[in-house]
């Protein structure tokens, strides 16, 4: 099935830049298709990196959750908002503290890069998904705001996918904060430029010898079509064939799964031999 542009030549592409959840799971399920696509970027030898919104894992907890469901993808191939977010952090303010609402993946992010914990007087208030959001702490920030730390959400997903429906996401969970406050959070996951170049660069392509693969037209597709890139929709995760309509853009080709990818390339590197 594809309802986008065009057909891409999976073969000829030399780097892609998946999202997870949705993509390669939901929750702790693996998705259909998702070992063989992975089997055959390393057949292939394709450089690959898997980059995702979700600000809670570190590269090793996600190398582990893979390796769980049995599946072995290397630390390095991992890119997350929590990262994102710490380099963007340390490019504008080196040394600078903050209060953060968030999980593992954030507070080790930032503590890597040499930031801080500070929820006295921060320069930044840094939001992310976690079990530590509370009233207690949206009105701690809230109030760390309106006394001049500046806002930043890790990433600009609304909601994300689980086993069994959806879970709020990072610009839900600012929301309350903006309104409380009359202040505009900055976003530093995708479709953040910023978080999208180093993707490429960890990659070593450039974005036209390169694919992007997601389940979301608000950042997975719009990020990648705005890098250059090719896109994939992917209708495993938060989309359907409907979603589409809602959008004035299109991605390059719409899938069931990523297994397609695999499938479609096989398929044609046979039919040429």
């Amino acid at each position: 099935m594809n309802m986008g542009k065009s057909v891409i030549d999976f073969n000829e592409k030399k780097g892609f830049i998946c999202d997870m959840d949705g993509v390669i799971y939901h929750g702790n399920q693996i998705l259909p298709g998702v070992p063989e696509f992975i089997q055959w970027l390393h057949d292939e030898k394709k450089e690959y990196l898997f980059l995702t919104n979700n600000s809670g894992y570190t590269p090793r907890e996600l190398n582990q959750k893979l390796a769980r469901m049995g599946l072995d993808v290397p630390e390095e191939h991992f890119y997350t908002s929590a990262l994102a977010t710490a380099a963007f952090l340390k490019e504008q303010a080196a040394g600078c503290s903050a209060f953060v609402i968030g999980e593992a993946g954030l507070l080790n992010a930032l503590y890597d890069v040499g930031i801080t914990m500070n929820d006295v007087n921060p320069d930044y208030v840094v939001v992310g998904e976690g079990r530590s959001y509370s009233l207690d702490t949206l009105t701690k920030a809230t109030n760390l705001v309106l006394k001049g730390a500046k806002l930043i959400g890790a990433n600009s997903d609304v909601s994300g996918p689980i086993e069994n429906g959806i879970a709020p996401a990072c610009r839900a969970l600012v929301a309350p904060i903006e309104m409380a406050t009359g202040t505009q959070a900055y976003f530093c996951g995708k479709p953040n430029p910023l978080m999208m170049r180093t993707g490429l660069n960890m990659l070593g392509c450039h974005s036209a010898e390169a694919v992007m693969v997601g389940d979301r037209m608000d950042t997975d597709v719009i990020s990648g079509m705005e890098s250059g890139m090719s896109t994939v929709l992917v209708l495993s995760g938060c989309s359907t064939k409907d979603t589409l309509k809602t959008y004035a853009y299109r991605p390059t080709m719409v899938l069931n799964g990523v297994g397609d990818i695999a499938a479609m390339a096989s398929s044609k590197e046979n039919s040429t031999r």
